[in-house]
C-alpha cells in the first residue's frame, strides 16, 4: 500500500556567515529506500564475485573516443576494457558508469562494489565488462540509488519525454533489462529510483515540472502517491531518503512500511541565494551539499531536516559533503582550486593551488570534470592535464597522489564504494 505523506513545512535553521558550515555528527541508521529483494546471501553477493577484506577502490576513465580504462587504487595495476560510443556525459553510482552517447546510454560495469549492511560493510569484486546500451535520443538525466544489485537506475530523455527504469539486479548479472519505459511529455525531467519503483516528474503547461508521481516497477502510477514540485532539478539518494530539488526547497521522499511519504523542506525564510540544482555527498550519507549559485553553499541534513546557507568568498563549480567526523565540505572553485571547509568552526581550513588551469579554460573539457569524495580522499580529474588528483582533504588538502590513467580522463568515476 502507498499513501501520500503529510506535507510538512519543517523547522529550518539558517546559518549565514562568510565561510563554511556545521552539520550533525554522522550516525549509522538503516537505509529505508531500497527494494527488500536480496541477492545471493543477502549481503550484495552475486554468483562469480569474490568477497574481499577492504573496499576494492578503482578509478575508471573514459577518453574522448570512448576507450575505457581502470586503475586499481590499492595495487596500481591498470587495464583497458574496450570502447563504448563517443560519450558526452557520464554518471556513476559507485559501480556502474552510465555514459550519454549519440545512441542513448552505454553502461560500463567496473566489477567492484560495496554493500552497506547498516552496521558493517561487505566488499566484492568481479570481472569488469562493457554491458551494452540503452537506446534513446537526446540529452538524458541519470539518477542512481545506493545499491548495485537491487533496486533500479532511472533515465529520463528530455527531448522525447521517455522515462526508463533499469533493473539493477539484471545489471549485476550482465543483462540490461528495462522494468518500464513510459512516454511522458518532453521536459527536463527525472526518473528517480525508490522502493523498487521510481519517482517520475510530470510537466505542466509551460513544459516545466509541476508534479512528482511514484510509479511501481511495472510503470503503473500509484493512486495518491504524488506531490507538487515546481521546476524539479537534481536528485540524490541519501541514507534517509531521496532528495529532489524544487523551486522553493527540496522534496524528501521516503518509503516506510510499504508507504511512500513526501516531505517538503523549504529554504530558510529570508535566505537570498539561488536554489540547489545539483547535489553531492559521500555515497549514502544523510548530509548533502549543493552550490547556492555564486553565493556559496547549501547544506542539507536529511536526518535533521535542516538547511544551512554558507556564503563563500570565491564562486564554486562543484561541492560535496564528506559527512565525516569533522563534517568537511569539499569544493572546486572557478580557478581550479580545491577548497575545504570545516563544519565545526565554519572556517575554510585548506585550499590547494590551481590544479587544472587548462581544463578550466576549456568549456568543453570542463563539462567532464568531476569531484568525488569518499571517507578519506577526494578525487578530481583534469582532462587537459591528463591526470586524476587524489586529495587528502582532512590533511590540509594535501595532494596525496597524481595518478596517470590508462586512458585520458575526459570523464572519470570512482568505483568500489
Amino acid at each position: 500500500m502507498f499513501r501520500r505523506g503529510t506535507m510538512t513545512a519543517l523547522a529550518v535553521t539558517a546559518v549565514i556567515s562568510l565561510s563554511s558550515c556545521t552539520a550533525q555528527p554522522a550516525e549509522s541508521t538503516p537505509p529505508v529506500l531500497e527494494d527488500q529483494q536480496t541477492i545471493g546471501d543477502g549481503h550484495g553477493a552475486i554468483a562469480g564475485a569474490e568477497e574481499v577484506a577492504e573496499p576494492p577502490l578503482h578509478l575508471v576513465s573514459i577518453d574522448a573516443a570512448g576507450v575505457v580504462g581502470m586503475l586499481d587504487l590499492l595495487d596500481g595495476t591498470t587495464v583497458e576494457l574496450g570502447a563504448i560510443s563517443t560519450p558526452s556525459a557520464v554518471t556513476s553510482d559507485g559501480r556502474y558508469l552510465f555514459a550519454t552517447t549519440p545512441q542513448g546510454v552505454d553502461i560500463v560495469d567496473s566489477g567492484v562494489w560495496t554493500w552497506d549492511h547498516t552496521d558493517h560493510f561487505h566488499y566484492y569484486r568481479a570481472e569488469p565488462r562493457l554491458l551494452g546500451a540503452v537506446t534513446g535520443q537526446g540529452p538524458v538525466t541519470v539518477s542512481t540509488s545506493n545499491t548495485s544489485t537491487t533496486g533500479g537506475t532511472g533515465l529520463f530523455f528530455s527531448d522525447t519525454g521517455e522515462a526508463v527504469l533499469l533493473d539493477n539486479h539484471a545489471l549485476s548479472q550482465g543483462e540490461i533489462r528495462e522494468l518500464f519505459r513510459l512516454d511522458i511529455a518532453p521536459h527536463p525531467g527525472l526518473t528517480v529510483p525508490l522502493a523498487g519503483g521510481a519517482l517520475v516528474t510530470h510537466p505542466g503547461d509551460r513544459g516545466q515540472t509541476t508534479q512528482v508521481r511514484f510509479h511501481r516497477s511495472d510503470g503503473t502510477p500509484v493512486e495518491g502517491a504524488s506531490t507538487e514540485c515546481d521546476d524539479a532539478r537534481g536528485a540524490i539518494t541519501t541514507r534517509v531518503g531521496v532528495v529532489i530539488g524544487c523551486a522553493t526547497g527540496v522534496l524528501l521522499a521516503t518509503a516506510e512500511n510499504g508507504d511512500v511519504v513526501f516531505e517538503h523542506l523549504p529554504y530558510p525564510a529570508g535566505a537570498q541565494a539561488p536554489p540547489a540544482v545539483e547535489f553531492g555527498n559521500r555515497k549514502g550519507r544523510p548530509t548533502v551539499a549543493a552550490r547556492a549559485g555564486d553565493e556559496g553553499i547549501w547544506l542539507l541534513d536529511t536526518r535533521a531536516r535542516t538547511w544551512h546557507l554558507f556564503p563563500t568568498t570565491e564562486p564554486l563549480l562543484q561541492v560535496s559533503a564528506a559527512d565525516d567526523a569533522d563534517e568537511h565540505i569539499v569544493a572546486l572553485d572557478r580557478s581550479g582550486r580545491i577548497r575545504v571547509y570545516d563544519g565545526n568552526s565554519g572556517d575554510e581550513v585548506a585550499a590547494t593551488e590551481p590544479l587544472l588551469p587548462r581544463s578550466i579554460a576549456d568549456p568543453a573539457l570542463l563539462e567532464g570534470v568531476e569531484l568525488t569524495v569518499d571517507r578519506q580522499r577526494a578525487y578530481l580529474n583534469a582532462p587537459a592535464e591528463g591526470v586524476v588528483y587524489e586529495i587528502a582533504y582532512a590533511d590540509n588538502a594535501r595532494i596525496a597522489r597524481t595518478l596517470e590513467m590508462p586512458t585520458t580522463p575526459i570523464f572519470f568515476a570512482e568505483t568500489g564504494r
